[in-house]
């Protein structure tokens, strides 16, 4: 057995305790949690810290595979600038990816990650993910803009599906947004989704992407021409509304990606769902565009809040507690506990994990995490805040 006290402990199952006392199996199950009422009887074999002890940090969306494009391209150029970028960057060995991305996986175990939703457009990560003791949901991802080649880009995902099948991992097939996906290749995806539990898109990531769904112009449309990637025949949803509500499966929870440039009306009609979840990963908005989301509307709308941290090719670090402490710094308002919830809880309760992660409760594995250099007093994370696993 081992036991664990701070400051407070963010259970996200009851207001914040003040030196209670956690007691867990050596395996990190939860066996009890003893509240003191903030006077905890000195105990040699508890480990007293000072700081705030949360759940083990939810990732909604991770790009591991791209973990090799680190520094590979230039900040602040835009989304279709960074597409094209993409695009001309996947040239790396397999075996220099895979080691890529196993030292993200280490990196995001030390940052106290314990559950992870990763996009994937090859198998290179699939033995990483089965030995790590983070749990990974693969998200097997999907797009194409040319509906000729829809029944081809269906045929390499049902190949991929195999592969994670074969690995043993747990998956879903997901588009990967709706300026990328043709109608015909939504429409086959969405036959094939009928069951999913988690569903996941890209979001009105970029400020054109509005126009390029309306009337196929814009700087989007202008970056997919000069890339080659644009068909003759262009067959696309007109609105992010209608992607979200009628062109993928309607199962399951959906997980919204970025929605750096969201708007009330949107927001408005796609919360009508249900099981909608809005995933924020600032440090990777401000890498691409140098813009953030509306996150007060966004609260003002009552959004189901989750945190994710993109990739290393629009990012520098795969580290939820940087994601946080950026999130902090613009909308100073948030308090310590809307953050940890955001990145736990509802991150866990999206990817339909809730049984073992996501609070602390008697059973439960989430991990534990101790929060160091915390406003206390004003509940608020501070620029040195840093996080360290205890479990």
């Amino acid at each position: 057995m081992k036991h664990f006290s701070a400051q407070y402990i963010l259970t996200n199952a009851a207001p914040p305790l003040k030196r209670a006392i956690i007691t867990t199996r050596d395996d990190g199950t939860i066996v009890n949690i003893e509240d003191s009422g903030g006077a905890p009887e000195e105990k040699h074999s508890v480990e007293y810290h000072n700081g705030i002890i949360i759940p083990g940090f939810v990732n909604c969306h991770c790009h591991l595979e791209l973990s090799h494009m680190k520094g590979k391209i230039e900040m602040g150029g835009g989304l279709g600038g960074f597409l094209s970028k993409v695009s001309t960057n996947r040239n790396d060995t397999p075996e220099q990816i895979t080691a890529s991305a196993r030292k993200a996986d280490n990196d995001m175990i030390r940052e106290g990650i314990s559950l992870c939703a990763d996009i994937c457009n090859t198998p290179f990560s699939f033995g990483i993910k089965k030995s790590s003791s983070i749990k990974y949901l693969s998200l097997l991802e999907v797009f194409g803009i040319d509906p000729e080649k829809a029944d081809k880009r269906i045929a390499d995902l049902k190949n991929l599906a195999s592969k994670a099948l074969e690995a043993g991992l747990p998956f879903q097939m997901v588009p990967h947004s709706a300026y990328s996906m043709s109608l015909n290749l939504l429409r086959l995806l969405r036959s094939l989704t009928t069951d999913n539990k988690v569903s996941s898109v890209h979001f009105m990531e970029t400020e054109g992407e509005k126009t390029f769904l309306n009337s196929h112009t814009g700087p989007l449309s202008d970056v997919l021409r000069e890339s080659g990637m644009l068909p003759a025949l262009l067959e696309t949803p007109g609105s992010h509304i209608q992607v979200a509500l009628k062109e993928i499966t309607s199962s399951g929870n959906l997980v919204l990606v970025h929605n750096t440039f969201a708007d009330r009306e949107t927001i408005g009609a796609v919360n009508k769902r249900g099981g909608v979840f809005w995933c924020l990963c600032p440090d990777s908005n401000l890498y691409i565009e140098n813009h953030l989301p509306p996150v007060e509307m966004m609260i003002e709308e009552g959004c189901d809040l989750v945190i994710g941290t993109d990739s290393l090719a629009s990012n520098t670090r795969l580290s939820i507690i940087e994601e946080l402490k950026t999130l902090q710094l613009n909308f100073p308002a948030l308090s310590v506990e809307d953050l940890v919830k955001w990145s736990t809880f509802n991150g866990a309760k999206a990817l339909g994990e809730l049984e073992r992660f996501g609070s602390i409760e008697t059973g439960k594995n989430p991990g534990l995490l101790l929060l160091q250099n915390v406003d206390l007093i004003n509940m608020k994370l501070r620029e040195d805040t840093f996080v360290t696993r205890l479990i």
